[in-house]
Formats: C-alpha cells, structure tokens, sequence
C-alpha cells in the first residue's frame, strides 16, 4: 500500500556540537531499506575509523517495521536509543543516523550521554532540514484556448498546484492532485468547463514540501 504522506530528512548531511570537549559529528540521511542504512553507518565508521564511538539509529517502513539501535560501545541505552527516540518523538521515516564521538576527556555520565545524543541528533534534523512527502497524482487537463484565461485563473486561486502548461494544438494543464482526491478535481473541472475539457489520469509521483522545526 502506498504511503499517503510522510516526514523524512531533506538530505544528506552532518552537524556538529561540542559537549565538555568532547566533539559529537551527527551524520543523517534517508534509508529506505536496511541495506542502505547499513551502508551508510559503514561509510561513516570507514570515515571516521579513529573516533571513540561511532553510535548509530534507523527507523524504515510506513509503521517503523524496522528500527534499530547501536550504542557501539558507550554504556548500553545511552546513544543509539535516545537516538531513535528523536527520530520516533519527530515522526521521521526512512531515515538513518551516527553520531561519531571523538571523547574529551570528561565523563558525561549516563543521563549526560543520553542528553548529548539525543541533542545531536535533534540539532543535526533542525540544521538539514525535514520534509513532507505527499503522494500526488498527476492530472492531464486539455482545453481549447478560449479556456485557458478562466481555467488557469481558477486553479492558481484553488487548493490544486499547476504543475506545467503546454501550448499545443489545444492547451495541457498538468496539475498536482493529493492522491484520492482525483474524483474531486475531476467533478471540479467537468463543472468550471461545462463539460468541455478532456482529463486523463497522470502517473503519481511524491512532492516534498518543507517543513520547519515545529511542524515536524
């Protein structure tokens, strides 16, 4: 079944905080099978081969069917799980993360470990960014030109996006639909157009919309 809609993280890449002299480098992106993150937590240890720890989290699947933790020699639960816990509490999806930590020679204890994860964690999302991947349909609009005037305006003042306009031997307005709305769009421009538009059902392809820290 396909995913309506989703958080993920925009891309790949790092940020780094520094807590008590130590250095704790978050490396983030998407996963969306457990051989892709696996890989990246590979890519990251073989980068960073001196760190103290390379600790790691990855969530996949619509309902976060696969998750794990690694704590990679920090005491048990106090880095990958805080880890993974942000990335549940931020509803992200099919996202992986290593947090390298090069030790400054503090101790931060259990509860400061756990609070310095989690935090570079969290901190790497806000620096990246997240975004909403909405499953669209693409709807095929063909009208004469004398349509195109009234058309055009009312879908920019409408909830659909114009996704292109070709100018052909009669006019294409490629739209985006949210999927399960196309019987609505269809009722919509049968109606604005007297019945004299031609739509055809696109392919349906996800759009990533920006979120900021307090949507996700």
């Amino acid at each position: 079944m396909l995913r309506t809609d989703y958080l993920t993280v925009k891309t790949t890449g790092e940020h780094e905080i520094v807590i008590q002299k130590s250095r704790f480098i978050a490396h983030i992106s998407r996963a969306e099978t457990e051989e892709e993150a696996q890989d990246f937590i590979l890519q990251i240890k073989k980068q960073h081969w001196n760190a103290t720890h390379n600790c790691s989290a990855y969530l996949i699947g619509e309902h976060d069917q696969i998750q794990k933790a690694n704590d990679d020699g920090e005491p048990s639960g106090t880095a990958g799980v805080p880890m993974l816990e942000v990335l549940k509490k931020r509803e992200i999806k099919d996202t992986v993360v290593v947090v390298t930590r090069y030790f400054g020679g503090i101790k931060l204890g259990a509860g400061g470990l756990i609070r310095a994860y989690g935090r570079a964690t969290s901190e790497c999302l806000n620096a990246i960014g997240v975004v909403k991947r909405q499953l669209m349909r693409v709807m095929h609009t063909f009208i004469d030109y004398t349509w195109l005037g009234k058309v055009e305006n009312e879908l920019r003042s409408s909830i659909f996006d114009i996704k292109e306009i070709h100018y052909l031997d009669k006019v294409e307005i490629e739209t985006f639909i949210k999927y399960g709305d196309e019987p609505n769009f269809l009722n919509w421009m049968t109606e604005l157009t007297n019945g004299q538009a031609e739509i055809i059902e696109g392919n349906l392809q996800y759009l990533e919309i920006d979120c900021n820290e307090n949507d996700a």
